[in-house]
């Protein structure tokens, strides 16, 4: 089999985007579209990858990191000039190679290998990607003469008015020989409104020393999606959410609103888990099988064993053992660890903690920075005070502890097994084992003491 390889075309501004970020490197369902785009070219096997970079080099070699060399184009003058810059990479080498920009995130490891298939099959010195779209405005036409070869492609600047009609538009994406692509582009001109060196005019080279051009047309328009503007990356990313969320329900996960519904693409979900419409499930979040994920939860970065129930939640870099519990409006922050039958209740937040199996958190409570064993009940408005607006402070509780409502533990501090906290306590110190810790004042009614108020004998505010 010939030897394969591929140039992802990410050195464009983006400049119709009108942001600070590289075009490239906005988001598609969790994922940069340049990331898109390396990650399904890798699952297609070919030998080799060079990203041509330019406007942020910096920052897509820093995302994609050694899954890909790089070229840099130094002044962007057009398609046929950036691919020109891999030629000290790739350019003496025998084989196919497949041409493909940055920005379109929803092409398919599958349509890549039917392109190179298409490619060998025809004997093919080039071959381009096409789709058939009801309105290709913006897109380069396909031009075939009588019966059906490919003479040209046309940009749209270009064409003439007849041209413009033809519904069949340049996806952007090539398939080369090798040689005799590096070959053509030394011939390429800029004599175009543009003044740009079109990829595309390698066609009409190739053509003229009587190679053939092939142009396979894929079946889904959709695919094709280029993102050139806001517009475009919106439309990208419902399209790759509708495809996202299908996997999952075809894989055995129950969505119930799948519109509502948004997952990124790294998020994995067990079968016979429940998701709720209006949720998010980003990162790399993990779900095991028969959850249940309420409306408007948000789960970033998490991990849920099997058996968890989270109800109108955010969990972010957290993990969450088999059976626990949260919610409704809590929030586990980094680093929270929740054991085993665990109860998270409403209105907490949990932050860098573990909390231990059977553990009742019921409301309104903080816990940072602290150690709680099992069978523990934390009642309702405690906060574990762990900063002391310099430095921050670990408190531990041990097991089959009752920490009573209203109360403020004060770290550094050590809670023995068995120990008890009244209600309305500020704990500074320790508390042994089987000891109740009781830090208040004792109450003191004072008999009449309204009497004493200016006002009290004014009949009027009686």
């Amino acid at each position: 089999m010939s030897s394969r390889y591929a140039v992802i075309l990410a050195a464009g501004q983006g400049t119709r985007m009108k942001s600070k970020l590289y075009k490239v490197l906005h988001q598609v369902c969790g994922r940069a579209m340049v990331d898109h785009v390396l990650t399904q070219v890798e699952a297609a096997g070919l030998d080799q990858i060079v990203t041509i970079v330019g406007h942020g080099a910096e920052a897509v070699e820093d995302l994609l990191g050694d899954r890909s060399e790089y070229a840099f184009q130094e002044e962007q003058l057009g398609t046929g000039h950036a691919v020109l810059q891999t030629e000290k990479i790739i350019g003496d080498k025998e084989g196919m190679t497949l041409v493909v920009s940055g920005d379109t995130p929803l092409l398919t490891a599958k349509t890549f290998e039917k392109l190179f298939a298409y490619h060998q099959a025809k004997g093919a010195k080039a071959t381009v990607l096409t789709a058939k779209a009801d309105d290709p405005t913006g897109y380069g036409r396909i031009i075939r003469n009588d019966i059906g070869i490919v003479e040209k492609i046309v940009e749209q600047k270009d064409a003439t008015k007849e041209e413009a009609a033809v519904k069949e538009m340049n996806t952007g994406v090539y398939c080369f020989d090798n040689a005799t692509l590096f070959n053509a582009l030394h011939q390429v001109t800029n004599h175009n409104a543009q003044g740009e060196y079109y990829l595309t005019d390698v066609m009409e080279i190739v053509k003229a020393a009587g190679g053939i051009i092939a142009a396979y047309q894929m079946p889904n328009f959709s695919e094709s999606l280029g993102v050139n503007d806001r517009v475009a990356l919106a439309k990208a990313t419902q399209i790759m959410q509708e495809r996202i969320n299908t996997q999952h329900m075809r894989d055995g996960v129950t969505l119930i609103d799948p519109a509502t519904t948004h997952i990124d693409i790294d998020v994995k979900i067990a079968p016979d888990t429940i998701v709720e419409g209006e949720v998010n499930l980003k990162g790399h979040t993990e779900i095991g099988s028969d959850c249940y994920i309420g409306s408007l939860s948000e789960l970033v970065d998490a991990k849920l064993h099997d058996h968890v129930h989270v109800t109108s939640s955010t969990v972010e870099e957290a993990e969450m053992m088999s059976h626990s519990d949260i919610g409704p409006n809590s929030h586990l922050r980094p680093k929270a660890v929740i054991g085993e039958e665990a109860h998270i209740g409403n209105f907490c937040e949990i932050k860098n903690a573990t909390i231990g199996a059977r553990t009742k958190v019921g409301h309104l409570t903080y816990v940072g920075d602290a150690t709680l064993g099992t069978d523990i009940n934390v009642g309702c408005g405690v906060v574990f005070v762990n900063y002391d607006g310099v430095q921050k402070f670990h408190t531990n509780v041990g097991d089959h502890s009752f920490i009573g409502s209203n109360s403020n533990l004060i770290a550094p501090l050590d809670l023995a097994q068995h120990s008890f906290v009244a209600a309305g306590s500020t704990i500074t110190d320790d508390i042994p084992e089987h000891a109740m810790a009781i830090a208040r004042a004792r109450q003191v009614n004072k008999n009449d003491y309204w009497q004493k108020l200016p006002l009290a004998h004014d009949q009027n505010w009686l």
